[in-house]
Formats: structure tokens, sequence, C-alpha cells
């Protein structure tokens, strides 16, 4: 028995060399898509010949191939597990780190939101751990098209036409006062919007709610959602709309890169 490895000290051996394949694939990025077993026994701290055992591993398994022109490059199964990566990702999955982390930082509810038609739907959602108080929108609901930050936000970047004929086809309901229905007034809300790169809405679907959006982008710059902050009026003051609409914009830009990794 003493010249066989023992299962405890197999499975570390094999954690050791797991450890080294990932340390060799992380090497990779924009400015080095091509490594040298030189590099990788310096990044790793062995021999050459060591550090060529590995690479050599990874090229077998098709992780790495040798590029022409000497070196390694990244092989075939690393773009085949990405593209399995990218299917197995949906908006919500792409949106829900970024919008948990809004949601912790503000305090406050925040949506997820997609145009569908003549609806807006929301399609995901994400709640502060410590709130005495919450506001409950449930996935799957729809909300509507004249009022609410989100709404005006996928709204202000579809095209005018568009815009308006989906307004003059709908039943435009007025939830309060401050409720927008006449198409001109709208229309006229969309540009300011579309001009500031956000929206805020103030008691337009409930008396208490004050709502902030930005837009979510997809790889061709089109806007494909929204993501929104929807708080108690009583809980922002005046004072912190400003940074609201900060941390809004930057989940926004968040999501929006986090699709072009993912999609692209």
């Amino acid at each position: 028995m003493s010249g066989e490895a023992s299962p405890a000290g197999a499975y570390r051996e094999r954690n050791s060399t797991a450890d080294r394949a990932l340390d060799i694939l992380m090497m990779f990025d924009e400015s080095e898509l091509v490594v040298s077993a030189t590099a990788v026994a310096g990044r790793l701290g062995v021999a050459r010949s060591t550090a060529y055992r590995y690479l050599q591993s990874l090229v077998s398994s098709r992780f790495l191939e040798e590029a022409p022109g000497g070196g390694f490059r990244l092989g075939l199964r690393v773009m085949e597990i990405a593209r399995l990566a990218r299917r197995s990702y949906g908006l919500p999955d792409i949106a829900l780190p970024a919008m948990t982390a809004l949601s912790e930082l503000t305090g406050e509810t925040v949506l997820l939101t997609r145009r569908v038609g003549d609806l807006v739907v929301c399609v995901e959602t994400a709640e502060p751990g410590q709130r005495p108080v919450r506001i409950s929108y449930e996935r799957g609901s729809a909300l509507p098209i004249n009022a609410g930050a989100s709404a005006h936000v996928l709204l202000a970047w579809s095209p005018p036409d568009e815009a308006r004929r989906l307004l003059e086809a709908a039943q435009l309901k007025q939830f309060t006062p401050a409720t927008l229905v006449d198409v001109d007034a709208l229309m006229e809300r969309l540009e300011k919007i579309r001009a500031a790169g956000y929206a805020i809405s103030r008691a337009e679907l409930d008396p208490d709610i004050l709502g902030v959006a930005a837009p979510v982008r997809g790889d061709a710059g089109q806007v494909v959602a929204a993501v929104s902050v929807a708080a108690l009026a009583s809980r922002v003051p005046s004072g912190t709309e400003a940074d609201i609409v900060g941390h809004v914009l930057a989940a926004g830009q968040e999501i929006t890169d986090r699709m072009g990794v993912v999609t692209g």
C-alpha cells in the first residue's frame, strides 16, 4: 500500500492541478491573447518543463491550442462552453446581481420591466433585506403603458411614431391626478426623458410612490428593458433623489455591460 496514493492525497493533487489549470486560463485577456510556456512558468512559479506539461494537458482537452506564431491561445472547448453559458442566461439572470446590489444600496424595491406590445411587464424584482415596509410587485404582472417611470423609459426610446400609435390605441387610465392621459403631453414627456437619459415619476400610479427608471440596452444599442427603483415617497427626501438617479443609471449601465459580455 505504501506505493499507492491515498484517496485524500489523490484528491488534493487533482485540486492542485485544477487550480493551476484555472490560473493558466485566467492569464488570457484582451491584451494577452497568446501566452508562452515561459510566461506560464513565471505565473505558476514552476519550471518551464512543468508549465509545458500543464499546457499540453489543456491542449489535449481542447481548452488551449498552439498558436500559429508560437505560444498558446484559447481553444475551441472554451468557445463551446461560452456558447452554452450564453444559452443558459436570460435577461433576469443577467440583471439580478445589479438589481440586488441596487436594492440593498437604496433600501428600496427594484424592478426590471420590458415592453410587450402595448403592455409593460415586470420580469424580475429585487427587495431589500432590511426594510420594515416593502412595496410588492410580482413577476409577470402588467403595468400601464402611460404611467410610471418604467413605462416612460420603455416608450421614450421607441420610435416616436410607434410610441404615439401605441398611446393613441390604448385606453389610458388616470390613476391619480398626476397621471398623464393626454397623448401630446405624454409625447412631450418622452422627449424630455430621452434627453435626460432617465425618468422620474411622482405619484402617477399610486399617490405614495416615487419611481426612478433608466434604460437597459442590447448589443445594438437599442433599449430592451428598464431598471427602476420604486419607493415610498415619504422615505425619499428631495435632496436624495439625485443620488437615487445616479445609482439607477449605474445599474442600467452595469446590466447593459453584462448583456454585452453574455450575448456578444
